[in-house]
């Protein structure tokens, strides 16, 4: 990612990246046509999990999988991820970033909304503004709290100027809910059109190809397509045993049941290595979860080694801190370990066990802890662990629906981008978090703070500050899986857990 004053391209020739983005058809109809794995040159065929909507956009709240992968196919936002995870071009084929990180000036390439009409700075500084608005729906609109205004510097290039450096913003740029959608209509890097219950996906053709009619037939070669179909995890896993699908997408731990006992072979799974949230966040504080401590007890009294290994996933692994320790910057503040994760899993048991029985011995009693879990094998799963850990420490609790009134509600997020705060301001004063206004404050202090050093130490300040309140009980790294035949070349596990439809094939150099 750009850090200077200098331009950034994908490749040193322009011409290079246009024929990668606009010239995707000729390029992946050669791969299929040499490589032939499957004895055919037809579509690609992508089964995601979710529902797929045509008219879906960023503005429409969280995405499913299935949408989240088409949007990124037919309306990248100004930068994207490529099939490594790393940032590659969107709509922008460059990019400059002042030397103080206050002012990124992206360069929009040669686009046409669908209807024809050429795509326009001021179009996406509108968007944008439109995406990011105080009363907006969008998923990511807390996470731009640096964005100070967003504004068109001529018809090709568009600025948006931050009121303290954010090194991560690339990052959420590239997440395919930023997607630049107007009023429905999007600008590529491929197009949309739906053919029974599946989508199809061919390349737009190059707008400033010599030949447009040569363009415009390569752009609809067969081998060149993508179908996209949004389905069940258990219709997905069995579209790809049946030979409907080449691969899978949108897999979840709360999905992977599905895959376990479909007996398709372990070699296909791909398991993204992702940082981020992926826990019980308490709701509410009242009767037994009113104080810090009673809320501790239940953060020691899951056993979170016990509760992975039912799943079956070596990949899988625990965490017990509030931030993701996962990709975090040089020099950024490690995350803090809780001083409970020095005991083993038996003297924390004993441990919270000891806070509930003082708890029963002045007379109080404790309601049913409602748990809000995802109403699927693998959330059913989770459900049964906890509440044996927590009935082993004399806690009683239920399983509620996930938009159920509840005490405790799952996250299973990734992190956006690199920012070490992120997590903290996920955790606090959130529509299903506590809200803690001492932490609070440290995390807008530490949001504001251009000094690097103060701003660590406001983090480490804020995080410990959370830890003793207990707002939130960490059991692992969030779970992203999919699955992949011998023709997705380019469907690699990454640490964005982002498997864009447009690099599924690795193409020729």
């Amino acid at each position: 990612m750009p850090q200077h004053e200098d331009d950034h391209r994908a490749s040193s020739k322009p011409g290079q990246r246009r024929a990668r983005h606009l010239g995707l058809a000729v390029l992946i109809a050669l791969s299929l046509a040499s490589c032939d794995l499957f004895g055919e040159r037809g579509p690609v065929k992508i089964a995601a999990i979710g529902t797929l909507n045509l008219s879906a956009t960023p503005l429409s709240g969280e995405l499913s999988a299935a949408n989240a992968a088409l949007l990124d196919a037919t309306s990248q936002g100004l930068v994207s991820y490529d099939g490594e995870g790393q940032i590659d071009t969107g709509l922008a084929d460059r990019w400059t970033v002042t030397t103080d990180g206050r002012s990124y000036i992206f360069r929009l390439r040669e686009a046409k909304w669908t209807n024809g009409r050429k795509v326009t700075a001021e179009d996406v500084a509108e968007i944008l503004r439109d995406y990011l608005a105080p009363a907006s729906r969008h998923v990511l609109k807390d996470d731009f709290p640096e964005v100070d205004t967003i504004k068109a510097m001529t018809d090709a290039v568009i600025e948006i100027r931050l009121s303290v450096p954010q090194p991560a913003l690339l990052e959420l740029l590239a997440q395919p809910s930023m997607a630049i959608v107007n009023k429905g209509m999007g600008w590529g890097p491929m197009r949309a059109r739906k053919v029974g219950n599946a989508v199809l996906l061919s390349p737009v053709p190059d707008p400033l190809a010599e030949d447009p009619e040569a363009a415009e037939a390569a752009a609809n070669d067969p081998a060149a397509s993508i179908e996209l179909v949004g389905t069940s995890p258990e219709g997905a896993v069995a579209r790809f045993k049946n030979g409907y699908a080449d691969g899978v997408i949108g897999g979840r731990f709360s999905t992977l049941p599905y895959f376990v006992a479909s007996n398709i072979g372990r070699s296909r799974l791909v398991v993204d290595p992702v940082p981020g949230l992926f826990g019980l966040t308490f709701v509410r504080a009242e009767g037994f979860l009113a104080t810090d401590v009673n809320r501790d007890a239940l953060v020691r009294a899951v056993r979170r080694e016990r509760l992975i290994e039912a799943f079956g996933l070596t990949e899988w692994q625990q965490q017990v801190t509030l931030r993701p320790a996962l990709y975090a910057r040089d020099g950024g503040p490690v995350p803090l370990v809780p001083a409970w994760a020095e005991f083993d899993e038996a003297s924390r048991l004993a441990q919270a066990k000891r806070v509930v029985d003082a708890w029963r011995a002045a007379g109080r009693e404790i309601e049913p802890v409602r748990i809000a879990v995802p109403d699927t094998p693998g959330g059913r799963i989770l459900f049964a662990y906890v509440a044996a850990d927590f009935n082993a420490i004399g806690v009683p609790s239920r399983r509620v629906a996930m938009a159920s009134k509840a005490d405790l509600r799952l996250i299973d997020e990734v992190a956006p981008n690199d920012d070490p705060i992120w997590a903290l301001r996920r955790l606090s004063c959130r529509r299903d978090t506590l809200c803690n206004r001492e932490a609070q404050d440290l995390i807008a202090l530490a949001t504001a703070n251009i000094d690097t050093g103060q701003r660590r130490q406001q983090i480490g300040e804020a995080e410990a500050v959370l830890v003793r309140y207990a707002p939130f009980i960490p059991i692992a790294t969030p779970l992203r899986w999919s699955v992949a035949s011998q023709r997705l070349t380019g469907l690699r596990a990454n640490g964005r857990a982002q498997h864009p439809l447009n690099h599924l094939i690795d193409l020729p150099n």
